[in-house]
């Protein structure tokens, strides 16, 4: 190959890299654009947010959207019960659908395949379908808010915290996700632990659930995520201000026909603040879930 054509050869590889990077970075900034604003009408003061033309960067920076989101509002409890809720449904999800998870992948039992599959298949039925029997039974739950112990009588798990919990406390996709990277790891660690005399639990424990971190972390900003960001099921399960979630705080400063926009956007930036730490904790580990789960199963 002559001197021109190796030159032609990397000067088209540096133009192909230039088009494709510039094409990620246009993207990437178009994604972003909505977030900045929003960032940026967060600290514009309520005359400027409706200013014709509209400013990228604002003349007068202010704090008063955020003082009014947590001074004249009840939107820090709803910040504190979302965290509750969801923190806590993420470990119990990450107790039980690892244990699942093993169980599905290396213990021998009867049915073992046709359970999974039926557990899988129940991941079709859309949430609103189950919306109304999930009400029922939180409103009958025996024993419960002055049932008795026939389930009537009282109100149930309505407006409490095990009602907003109970319905995600074991997600199918978790079991499978874990279930998938449970099947990638060699059976021969298995069983030289067991010849050392370890148990299934051991196995379990000190064995799978180290190798395991990168598809917990996976699922927990999944689970996390999802929780953090439901909006219909506490609706439906709440009445109270003081169980509200923060999803539901946001409708505070909207009407039928407008929005405070400025204080909205305050408590949007703010509501997204445990996501977005979530991920760059478990950035790396989330990388490597997402890649190994699909190896095999």
């Amino acid at each position: 190959m002559t001197m021109n054509n190796q030159y032609s050869v990397i000067t088209a590889e540096k133009l192909s890299y230039i088009v494709i990077y510039s094409t990620l970075i246009l993207v990437a900034i178009i994604m972003c654009f909505p977030y900045i604003w929003m960032v940026i009408t967060s600290f514009k003061p309520k005359a400027e947010i409706f200013a014709y033309p509209p400013s990228l960067v604002p003349r007068a920076i202010t704090f008063e959207h955020y003082v009014t989101v947590f001074s004249q509002t009840s939107f820090f409890r709803y910040y504190c019960n979302s965290l509750l809720i969801a923190g806590t449904v993420t470990l119990v999800n990450l107790f039980f659908c690892s244990l699942a998870g093993y169980a599905f992948a290396r213990l021998e039992f009867y049915g073992r395949n046709f359970i999974f599959i039926l557990l899988i298949g129940t991941m079709m039925i859309p949430i609103h379908v189950k919306l109304i029997p999930l009400f029922i039974i939180a409103k009958s739950f025996p024993l419960a808010g002055g049932n008795n112990i026939l389930g009537s009588g009282g109100t149930g798990l309505i407006n409490t915290y095990p009602g907003l919990m109970i319905p995600y406390l074991m997600s199918i996709f978790g079991v499978f996700l874990v279930r998938q990277f449970f099947m990638t790891v060699p059976e021969e660690i298995r069983e030289a632990a067991k010849i050392d005399g370890a148990g299934e639990f051991l196995i379990y424990r000190r064995i799978m659930l180290p190798l395991s971190k990168p598809v917990l972390a996976t699922f927990s900003i999944f689970m996390f995520t999802t929780i953090w960001d439901d909006f219909l099921w506490p609706l439906v399960i709440t009445t109270s201000d003081k169980m509200r979630t923060v999803q539901l705080g946001l409708q505070i400063f909207q009407s039928q026909f407008s929005a405070d926009w400025g204080p909205l956007m305050a408590a949007t930036i703010v509501i997204t603040f445990p996501v977005l730490l979530i991920f760059v904790a478990g950035q790396k580990y989330f990388i490597q879930g997402v890649t190994t789960t699909g190896m095999k199963g």
